[in-house]
């Protein structure tokens, strides 16, 4: 139809992680009555396509184009290096056809993450088809990022930062105000269904129905905040000495560079806490986690936004958390949870007390933080709010 905007989004990872989640949900969501959507997705090398071309597969009316992205190295084994090498000759020839793609579909806008390659095509597509780029940045910006990554961040027509505080380190950095936009992160709350059973899950861990249960889900790292709460949670205990931690979540070995979790094992032991701490792992079913606990608690320093606080809000959870990075942009202290400083450790232990002393406070908080992800925290919201900044930029 003549008139609508064609929006091209590059995912050049294989994989699917959160920021793939966002993405994914604006592809579903942007009007199709004003954009035609476009995805330009790394195929894999296994034969029925990589984990990311077949969600994005799924969602309708997406021109979904698989493309020979340049290799990277960072964070690869030996025998993926190999494969990138010897696929390194075909990534020129796929690239100039995807400027081709870009012109022949009158392309207006590249939006890409701020993962170094799709930052770094976003902003060349951008220079060789005259198409606007956009870079999506989902973490708190630094000098610690690579030099191709920051540069595209300045270079690039627009930056979408998911909170304001994230959009505060991306001018620290150098790029101009005017052109960054604050677009806060949504979650499809079909997933994360209130009345979910969690009993299986305390079944499987030998909790008994009544026994007062805490969950914390995420990667495992120090800024995490995992020893913090551990500390808290020896404090809450001598309270409280039935409650248990349920701990969800893989090493991040490319961010510690090593196992944490058996530091966290480590600390625990030191702690006297016994089998009232479960490492969990990585799981599936996070969903029913939630649905097992009675709140969840995650005291990460400085989080960009914080997508699980949503997730638990969707679930009818209070949230305990820390009033620093883009968390009390997600969680309103006092209403969907409470907040406390980095390094209080007595603070974040007494909130956790108020809440497991209150069942009605807990059910009060839950309540509002399901109706706040409801009414708010939607794709439909991100996506209007997305479709406005895509309005401006075209007009620069």
């Amino acid at each position: 139809m003549p008139g609508k905007i064609s929006v091209l989004f590059l995912h050049s990872q294989t994989g699917f992680g959160a920021d793939s989640t966002i993405h994914s949900h604006l592809m579903r969501r942007l009007d199709r009555d004003r954009f035609t959507v476009h995805v330009a997705v790394s195929p894999g090398d296994v034969p029925n396509g990589s984990l990311a071309l077949s969600r994005l597969r799924e969602i309708p009316a997406v021109r979904v184009r698989p493309t020979q992205f340049a290799p990277g190295f960072h964070h690869r084994s030996g025998a993926e290096i190999l494969r990138g090498v010897r696929s390194a000759a075909l990534f020129p020839i796929d690239f100039a056809r995807l400027v081709a793609y870009t012109k022949r579909e009158r392309i207006a806008i590249v939006h890409g993450t701020d993962r170094p390659r799709d930052a770094v095509y976003a902003v060349l597509l951008g220079r060789l088809t005259g198409a606007k780029s956009v870079v999506h940045v989902h973490v708190a910006w630094s000098q610690g990022y690579s030099t191709a990554a920051k540069w595209a961040v300045r270079d690039a027509d627009a930056v979408f930062a998911i909170s304001r505080f994230v959009s505060e380190t991306v001018v620290a950095m150098g790029t101009p105000a005017s052109r960054v936009h604050t677009i806060l992160n949504s979650v499809d709350t079909s997933r994360w269904p209130p009345d979910t059973d969690g009993m299986a899950v305390r079944h499987e861990f030998g909790i008994a129905p009544s026994a007062p249960v805490l969950a914390s889900v995420s990667r495992l790292f120090g800024q995490k905040g995992q020893r913090e709460l551990f500390r808290a949670f020896a404090r809450v205990r001598g309270e409280y000495p039935d409650l248990r931690l349920i701990v969800v979540g893989a090493d991040a070995l490319e961010v510690h560079g090593g196992s944490f979790t058996e530091e966290l094992k480590t600390l625990a032991a030191e702690l006297d806490l016994g089998d009232s701490v479960i490492f969990a792992g990585e799981r599936s079913d996070v969903v029913r986690v939630m649905a097992a606990c009675d709140v969840f608690t995650l005291p990460s320093r400085e989080e960009p936004f914080g997508l699980v606080f949503l997730e638990a809000m969707a679930m009818r959870k209070p949230v305990v958390a820390l009033g620093d990075g883009g968390t009390p942009e997600v969680v309103e202290h006092g209403r969907s949870g409470l907040l406390s400083a980095f390094g209080d450790i007595e603070a974040l232990a007494q909130n956790i007390i108020t809440l497991l002393r209150d069942p009605g406070l807990r059910m009060q908080m839950g309540n509002y933080g399901r109706a706040r992800v409801v009414d708010y925290f939607n794709t439909e919201r991100m996506a209007e709010d997305t479709a406005r900044a895509y309005d401006a930029v075209l007009r620069t």
